[in-house]
This record gives C-alpha cells, structure tokens and sequence, in this order.
C-alpha cells in the first residue's frame, strides 16, 4: 500500500516522509485518479483573502495607536482632562489616564467571550459583518464626545472594544479555519501585521492633524477617518464565503470542498485537499455532539487535553501581553515626553520599525517555526529591556534629559531593538499558536479565552503602567525582562511546533501527549490511525457520543466492504 502526502514545506522531506511510509499499513489507500502535484505557493484568492480580513486587526492597530497621540494633544487634554491649577495647563491623572486607555481592554474582553458562541450559531462570516457595525456605533459615540464628558470618550471606547475583542478572536480563527496548511501561518500572522500598520498610520495621521490643527480637528478628524476601516471589513467580508470546516460541521460538504480548492489553488480531484477533508471527516465523527453551549463549554475542560491546551492559550496571550510592547505603544509620548526628542517624532519612528519588520516574521514562522523563533525572540527582548531599564534608571537625566543626550538616544535605539524582537516573534505568531491548537468543535469557545487573557492583561498594563512609572520610573522594565525570560522558558517546555502541519494534525499531537522539545521530529499516523486516537480520546470525555462515533464507524467500514465486494 502507498500512502501518498504533501505534509512537508520542502520536496525532499515529502520524498522521504513518502518513502517511509511505503513501508507502513497507511489507513487510505491511494485511488487512481487523484493529482499529487505540488501545492501552488499560494494563489489571488489567498492574498486577497489575507488583506481584506486582516482588516480587523488594522481596526485594533489604528484605535490603538490614535489614543496613544491623543493623550499628548492640548486641544484633547483641555476638553477631557483637569486643570492644574498651580500650573496653568490642563493634565490627565492616572486615573483617568488608566481608564480611557484601559476601557477599550475591558470592552474587548467582553466582545472576545461573547463572539464565541454567536460564531458558531451564525457563522465566521455573518460574526464578521455583525460586529463591524458595532465598531461604527462606539466610534459616533466617541466622536460625538461633549465638552468635560470624558466618560463619554471612556464609554465609547469601551463600545470599540466590543468590536475589537471579537474580530481579534474572529479574524485568527477565519485564517486558522481556511488557509493552507503550508502557509498558515503566515496568513494568521498578517492579522499582526495590519495591527502594525494600523498602528503607524494612525501616528503619521495624528502627527499630522495635532501639526496642522488648533482645535478638535486634531483628535476627531483621526476618529472619522476609523469609520473607513470596518466598512472595508464589514462589506468584504461579504463576499467571501465561510469558512470550509465551518461549513463542514454543518453538513455543507461540496461547499466546504470548494472553498479548499479555490484557495488552495489546485483542480477539484486534487489528493491534498481530499485528505484534509478525510481529516476533518474523521474528527468531527469522534468528537461529541453537541448539548448546548452551556454544556459544551463545561464539557470542554474534561475533554482529551483541552485544559493544558486552555492554560497554554491563555498563558501566551498573557505574556504577549507581559512581554511590555503596549509599554511603548500606548505611552510612547508620555514616556519619551522627558528625552530630548520630539515624542511624536519617537512615536513615528517605533511604529514605523514596528510595521516593517513585522515582514520578516512571515518569514520567520514559516521557516524556522513557532518554538525556535519564540524563544529567540523572548532571548533578545529580555536583553533590550535590561539595558533599556538600567540606562533610564542610573544614565538619564530625568528632570533635564538635555544634560545628557547620548543616554536619552540610546532609550530610543533599544526601544527600536526590542521592537524588532516583538514584532518578529511574540507579535504576530502568538495569534497562530491560538488558533492552531484547539479542535474544530471547542476551537471559538477556548480562543475566546485565550483572547480574553490577553485583553485582560492588556487592561491591567493600560491602567496600572501610569502609576508604576511613577513609582519606579524606568525599572518598570526589569519586570518586563523576567516576564520575558519566563515566556521563553514556557514555550520551551510546553508548545509543540505546528509549522506545515494541518490543524487536524496538531490535534492528534496534543492527544498523543507530544513532548514539545520533541514535536518538530513527531511523523503525521495514518487516518486511520489518527481516527482511533481521536476516538479513544474523545471516549473518555464523552461515552454517549463514543457510541455514536462507534456505530458511525462500524456502518463506514460496512459500506466499505459492500462497495469493495460489489466492485
């Protein structure tokens, strides 16, 4: 028997791996018929598709890094902030500093949570569209934010957040659910990317208007140009359709086949596209059937492995988060407002680095893999941060930063440094790792907490950083240093390498308890193979459904039979 696979990036570990397994008893056998030509690199379709929902992490990238500026614009601080009035200029206490920035956080950790269910009662696509409008009605209410009514700023922020949260658990997934396998990563990393981009743009778009303006033009002529990014999102979403194991889970096979062949670019008798649906065949029939969302989502904790998979979803997102980049983005002109450059200016530069090398980490995943490029990159932001933290604390000049310039620079150059390593690394391919390692039928409910650790601790960094600053000035970053040590000692020990692996595939990973220093050499069973894993797995979780996938099974191989008999 020959098992024929396209499992590997590279031609000469797919020669090797096929040779392997000539020597096996692969559950499938191979069917005349079936083109085993090379998968296309990647096709229109898949770019097209990479650009339009990625919008969704413009749409954060862009609120994001439009508050960072606002807080720095006089016309901003004298309509929402207090007046000193021994000074004569108005300022933002930590307080409400913390909860104008930190609000959007809360938001999106309700919007995460509750877009997992509505995702899968209604669909990626339609959750897509839905919560674009949501966006529009909290930027109205922030725009429309009256004179002294900064809570109104705070509420309309919180509504964004709603909007945010979801598309940051809905973009991933969409990616995670449709792209090919041997470029998914990418794919799923360019919802970063576009945060980055949002991110520079809006700083290039308030160092303009904060430049050219004198009144509230300043602040809400960013705040109208918002409303273009979820309309793009919400009505292009429009016309792609939903995801294919989506789709499949609702009984809508052809459909889901012809998602896969158009983005995988290949004819409609392709072997590659036929496995991947065998795959997703086989673990939909061992997975239980659904209870309701109440059940189910109690039912997830005791499923095979999902517990550990939940505590590393939320601990990454968590130390994205702890890894200090909002640290920069969202006080960068409060932090760099004592050196002796124009905050905006350093705001310019940071988001600038931010947004072009986040191109190397589409390289990097795809070809080095999650775990070496992870804790590389954990290595090289805890070395930033020890100099960044050691030079503002005992070289700088705090009270007059022009008295010495040379420390003030260097600030700035390893702010950029650690922005290299972030953006490269923790930024964008935390989002992969979560949406890669869940099963189809738990998938939105764990990532939307895993999402939600991160828009947790996003909320704490946002409110809290305003009051450690001002307790321990820049050591602030030694804690940044050993939460990224720690991070790279957690992808070391606990994240299995998933680079040109199918979702289906990492699955069966978790559940044969790979050892993640071990996961890139781990070989993909036979579906057969891999059917009785997920079976076995599943049984222990839920008896009543291992029946069902039992009896399903049994009348499967029966049909077989008969067919082959007939035959």
């Amino acid at each position: 028997m020959k098992y024929p696979t396209l499992r590997s990036l590279h031609r000469e570990k797919a020669v090797e791996k096929e040779g392997r397994l000539n020597n096996g008893d692969g559950g499938v056998h191979q069917e005349d018929g079936y083109d085993h030509s090379q998968l296309p690199r990647a096709t229109w379709r898949v770019f097209v598709m990479a650009i339009l929902v990625s919008m969704g992490g413009f749409i954060f990238g862009y609120d994001t890094g439009q508050i960072s500026g606002f807080l720095g614009m006089p016309t901003f601080q004298e309509r929402f902030g207090e007046y000193n009035h021994h000074t004569g200029e108005y300022y933002f206490s930590n307080v409400r500093t913390g909860l104008i920035v930190g609000l959007l956080s809360i938001g999106t950790l309700t919007g995460a949570l509750v877009a997992a269910p509505l995702a899968d009662i209604i669909g990626r696509r339609w959750s897509i569209f839905a919560w674009c409008i949501v966006f529009h009605v909290g930027n109205i209410v922030q725009i429309a934010s009256s004179d002294n009514k900064w809570y109104q700023i705070m509420m309309g922020r919180w509504t964004l957040g709603l909007s945010v949260g979801s598309l940051s658990l809905l973009v991933p997934m969409y990616m995670a659910e449709t792209a090919p396998y041997h470029i998914r990563g990418a794919l799923i990393s360019c919802y970063q990317l576009f945060i980055t981009l949002g991110i520079f743009l809006a700083a290039c778009i308030n160092y303009g208007t904060q430049k050219n303006y004198n009144d509230t033009s300043q602040w809400r002529i960013p705040m109208g140009i918002g409303f273009l990014w979820p309309l793009i999102l919400g009505v292009g979403i429009l016309f792609f359709p939903d995801t294919p194991r989506y789709a499949f889970r609702k009984g809508r096979v052809e459909e889901a086949k012809q998602t896969m062949l158009k983005v995988y670019g290949v004819p409609d008798n392709h072997w590659s596209v036929y496995h991947e649906l065998e795959e997703i065949r086989l673990k939909l029939e061992s997975e239980s059937s659904g209870h309701g969302f109440i059940r189910d989502y109690i039912s997830m904790f005791s499923a095979p492995r999902m517990a550990y998979r939940i505590a590393i979803g939320m601990g990454l997102q968590m130390f994205q988060q702890l890894t200090g980049a909002n640290y920069f983005f969202y006080y960068g002109t409060l932090i760099f407002n004592g050196v002796s450059i124009n905050p905006f200016v350093t705001q310019l530069i940071l988001n600038g680095i931010n947004f072009g090398v986040t191109f190397i980490g589409l390289y990097l995943i795809e070809h080095y893999g999650r775990r070496k490029s992870l804790m590389a990159g954990s290595a090289w932001m805890f070395i930033c941060f020890l100099i960044f933290a050691s030079v503002g604390h005992f070289a700088l000049d705090r009270d007059d930063p022009t008295n010495t310039p040379h420390a003030s620079k260097a600030l700035i150059c390893f702010a950029c440094f650690f922005i290299l390593g972030f953006a490269t690394t923790w930024g964008p391919m935390v989002w992969t790792i979560m949406s890669e390692i869940y099963p189809s039928q738990y998938r939105a409910k764990a990532m939307s907490l895993a999402t939600a650790s991160n828009w947790l601790w996003n909320f704490l960094l946002a409110f809290f950083t305003s009051f450690i600053t001002g307790a321990i000035d820049f050591r602030y970053g030694y804690v940044f240093a050993g939460c990224n040590l720690l991070g790279g000692l957690i992808v070391f020990f606990f994240v299995v390498e998933g680079r040109g692996r199918t979702l289906e595939e990492i699955d069966t990973m978790y559940l044969d308890g790979v050892l993640a220093w071990e996961s890139n050499k781990w070989e993909a069973p036979s579906l057969e193979t891999m059917r009785n894993q997920s079976t076995a797995g599943y049984r222990s979780a839920d008896a009543e459904a291992a029946i069902q996938t039992a009896n399903t099974s049994t009348e499967s191989e029966r049909e077989g039979t008969e067919k082959r008999a007939e035959d």
